[in-house]
């Protein structure tokens, strides 16, 4: 700070939009900016030529629970993007699921604060262990797309430290990324980057956090209220309404409304968080290197086949039998590709896009495109059955796909929903007649496999009448060939679902998208004016979260609603058992127990510790990962993460915890294979 001249231009300490330039006497470098959700972003190629390695959607990798996986995925991304050029990664979003249909949902980790945070941490964690900067992102409660911009999010204090700020807390606290990006909507009355509480009671005072916070992409209001609440640097200025750090934070500075104190408090920050990075000692070079990306498409694959997911497997029709003579596979594409997400993570795949198609209205239409991945399921399996007959049925014509069923030794259709950052489709039903189509499939062969490529749950009204379903996400590049190996058995299917799929929409908190019926209408209306924007002349509205911190599968626990597949759920190709819990360990939080793989085969099993204090609904406190070989039993301990037993207590202020618990072991968050009680002794944790 000495170096800084009081009174220099602001120019000096220049906005993002990107790009910012460094400060070369200063020895600062210049930031580099891109979208790196799932891959180093280039949505409708800006980049012309410029390809990049695709993970899976972040809800497959969540589905893995294997924190080792998503440390991979983010390292794989880090070293594409400094071999860009690229020094900051806008990566590291955390939000959970609070509802079924939210459009972002398949880049986020899924409804549960423990899983996202500490899976967030990890992608973090490896994004900057190539000295290059990650964000974790959207700080907060950018829980759903409709109405992003104006939305404001009510909820109690109690509630938001023990769910969605748990979250945050435990990916900061694991991964340590440089910089916080802060969200669209509003908290409690107040825009996320301009809300005092949020950003420097909760983030900079409460957790110690020493890196900045930059604002989301169009997100910042003002320019004292948000200096003054805590946003270090205004992001994509083109987006905002007016250069608020810019011509008005310099008036404001000779003014006296903002201090040269806090001025140099979002130099410190901006500084600290690229130093902690790397940045500055391991500067990226000015031009692209090479990439190993035959290498860095293992890591996509190996995250795919990981996170897909066994939902159904009725007289183990899965694994396919190799002796299959003939097998037909239906819709989805499969003949060319896999279909991804869509918005700003959207990555421009090695080996290109087969399929992409334009939006034509809707607020995603200017820089999102429905876009597949080269990566073709039909091609894998003839590489797995090459004696077999494999043929392709687009699935548009619902009586001829069922015509080509007949007869066959298996059917594989492809179901496909396409998500998008910006909106949302206001329904959990497969599009296009799809339903219709897996029905006429299914009464035409019993052997009828089901496979989603979805960001999220669906309604499934043909469950009943198809053997088995296969929840594949969006499973990236190599996503075709992980299919292929589930399917035939290369790979025994070891996800397990992050998310609760409901039996119907009427189960969530909210029965619908709030906003979104009055969106349709606003977007109607307003047709003719394209300049109507991201809230698509919607007018400002509130969602108040009646669930509280009871997100996700604590919700049906707690409303005695049976969903059609729970939280932790997942097949496998054997069955595993527990036995023999124990509880111990000096804070009495780590319970130990026997797994046995009871099945014929190896496997890979995620045994899931659950808690539930006197009266209260239960939490997932941890969990365990292991491969075991049949009939191998290995014993295993599992630490619960405090915070979680806990309660939140605003006039500690702090986590109180203490008293009588039940600890079960399951295989889902509705199971109770094993359990047990334990007292757990009284103590406080700091906010």
């Amino acid at each position: 700070m000495a170096d800084r001249t009081p009174g220099a231009p602001v120019g000096d300490m220049i906005p993002s939009a990107g790009y910012v330039p460094g400060v070369p006497r200063l020895g600062i470098p210049s930031l580099r900016e891109s979208d790196a959700s799932l891959g180093v972003a280039n949505q409708v190629e800006q980049r012309k030529g410029d390809v990049a390695t695709a993970l899976p959607a972040s809800l497959a990798t969540a589905a893995t629970f294997d924190p080792e996986i998503a440390y991979a995925g983010g390292a794989m991304i880090g070293a594409e993007a400094r071999a860009k050029t690229f020094n900051v990664l806008l990566a590291g979003g955390v939000n959970l699921t609070r509802d079924p249909w939210g459009g972002r949902n398949f880049e986020y980790l899924g409804e549960d604060p423990l899983l996202a945070g500490v899976m967030a941490g990890e992608h973090i964690r490896g994004v900057q262990s190539n000295a290059v900067v990650s964000t974790v992102k959207h700080y907060a409660f950018n829980s759903q797309e409709t109405g992003r911009m104006i939305m404001d999010a009510r909820l109690d204090e109690a509630s938001l430290r023990e769910s969605d700020l748990l979250a945050f807390q435990i990916a900061i606290e694991r991964g340590r990324p440089a910089s916080v990006m802060c969200a669209y909507n509003k908290i409690n009355g107040d825009y996320a980057c301009e809300n005092d509480w949020l950003l420097n009671q909760v983030l900079k005072r409460d957790w110690g956090y020493p890196g900045w916070v930059m604002s989301d992409w169009g997100a910042v209001h003002s320019t004292d209220k948000a200096a003054l609440a805590g946003l270090d640097q205004q992001s994509g200025q083109e987006l905002d309404r007016a250069l608020y750090f810019d011509r008005p934070f310099a008036e404001s500075l000779a003014a006296g409304r903002i201090s040269e104190a806090r001025l140099d408090d979002m130099v410190r920050r901006i500084l600290v968080g690229v130093i902690e990075a790397g940045v500055m000692d391991a500067p990226v070079v000015t031009t692209a290197q090479r990439i190993d990306y035959d290498a860095n498409a293992e890591v996509a694959q190996r995250a795919a086949e990981s996170g897909i997911v066994l939902l159904k497997n009725v007289d183990d029709v899965l694994p396919l039998a190799r002796t299959a003579r003939r097998i037909v596979l239906i819709g989805g594409h499969a003949d060319v590709g896999v279909l991804s997400g869509g918005g700003s993570s959207q990555v421009r795949s090695v080996g290109g896009a087969p399929v992409e198609i334009p939006l034509t209205s809707g607020a995603a239409a200017s820089f999102a495109r429905v876009t597949y991945h080269a990566s073709s399921p039909l091609n894998a399996i003839k590489a797995i059955a090459p004696d077999a007959e494999v043929i392709f049925v687009s699935g548009q014509d619902a009586q001829a796909a069922a015509r080509a069923a007949r007869g066959a030794d298996v059917v594989v259709v492809f179901a496909t929903k396409w998500s998008t950052e910006a909106q949302e489709d206001g329904t959990l039903s497969l599009p296009d007649g799809q339903d219709g189509l897996i029905s006429a499939v299914a009464d035409a062969n019993d052997k009828t496999v089901v496979v989603l490529e979805t960001g999220g749950p669906v309604l499934m009204p043909w469950l009943d009448d198809v053997p088995a379903v296969i929840q594949a996400w969006y499973p990236g590049q190599r996503g075709g060939e992980a299919l292929a190996r589930i399917l035939f058995g290369d790979v025994n299917p070891s996800g397990r679902l992050p998310i609760t799929f409901p039996r119907e929409a009427a189960q969530a908190p909210r029965p619908e998208i709030p906003g979104h019926a009055d969106l349709m209408r606003a977007e109607t209306a307003a047709a003719s004016n394209p300049g109507a924007g991201d809230a698509g002349g919607l007018g400002a509205f509130a969602v108040d979260y009646v669930e509280g911190s009871d997100v996700g599968y604590r919700w049906y626990d707690r409303e005695n609603r049976a969903p059609l597949f729970p939280f932790g759920h997942g097949l496998s190709y054997t069955t595993f058992a527990y036995a023999n819990p124990q509880v111990g360990g000096d804070d009495g939080l780590t319970v130990s127990f026997d797994v046995t793989n009871t099945g014929r085969r190896e496997g890979v099993d995620t045994p899931q510790l659950y808690v539930a204090a006197d009266g209260g609904g239960r939490r997932l406190a941890g969990w365990s990962r292991l491969s075991l070989a049949p009939g191998e039993t290995r014993r295993v301990s599992i630490t619960a993460e405090p915070r979680v037993l806990a309660e939140y207590d605003t006039t500690l202020p702090g986590w109180k915890l203490g008293g009588q618990y039940r600890f079960t072991i399951g295989k889902t968050a509705t199971d109770d294979a094993v359990a047990t009680q334990a007292t757990v002794r009284p103590r406080t944790i700091r906010p």
